[in-house]
């Protein structure tokens, strides 16, 4: 999947997952820096960040971001990140921080060299409504999904979705009314372009047919 071209005032599917398909997260420590980066590194004032920086425990708002973030995943070996381009290269700048960064911490800690990415991010430019509701609705529920007997990416069983209710690595909490990360999203962006459920978990279960969302898979 080659890079979509990168708009302003537009979302994208963002994703990336390590060389090899080897795992990125290897424990809580990893998965808490990585969220911590999203906030950190999405300010658009610094022009390069520092390891001081990086190790702070800033909290405050960033006034000037590079993007907004609506919605992600991590997962062992990936992440998916819904991104809004509100500043001219925002995306592009800010996902070049957070690999380099990411990647520096990883390599330190676990005392390895080179690369921690399969190549540079990919995205999947928005184009619709629709479209934008199913990419949040397949971020969120890659922690449930399945093979079918037919080795289909994309199979979701609606008794998977407890799964759901304790995954601490998602947005799907706050979006079911939680605030887990509040400094890191900006959901708020969304409600020009769609109307969110107010009891987003509620019609997640009424759904009938996921199989769509299939389309959307990456190969992880």
């Amino acid at each position: 999947m080659n890079r979509a071209p990168i708009e302003l005032t537009s979302f994208h599917h963002v994703y990336n997952r390590g060389t090899e398909k080897r795992h990125i997260f290897m424990d809580e420590g990893d998965r808490k820096l990585f969220l911590k980066y999203l906030y950190l590194l999405n300010d658009a004032d610094i022009e390069s960040p520092s390891r001081n920086m990086l190790a702070s425990d800033k909290t405050e708002t960033v006034v000037h971001k590079l993007v907004n973030l609506c919605a992600f995943c991590l997962m062992p070996n990936h992440f998916h990140l819904l991104l809004y381009e509100c500043t001219e290269g925002g995306i592009s700048k800010f996902m070049q921080r957070l690999g380099i960064a990411y990647t520096m911490y990883f390599n330190e800690k676990y005392a390895r060299s080179g690369g921690l990415f399969q190549g540079t991010f990919k995205s999947r430019l928005i184009e619709d409504e629709a479209y934008l509701m199913r990419t949040i609705d397949y971020l969120h529920m890659n922690p449930i999904q399945h093979k079918d007997e037919e080795g289909a990416k994309m199979s979701l069983r609606k008794n998977d979705f407890a799964t759901l209710d304790t995954y601490p690595w998602s947005s799907y909490r706050d979006y079911c009314g939680e605030i887990l990360h509040p400094h890191i999203l900006q959901r708020e962006v969304l409600h020009d372009y769609i109307k969110l459920p107010k009891d987003y978990r509620a019609w997640l279960l009424e759904q009938n047919d996921f199989t769509d969302l299939g389309s959307l898979a990456i190969d992880g």
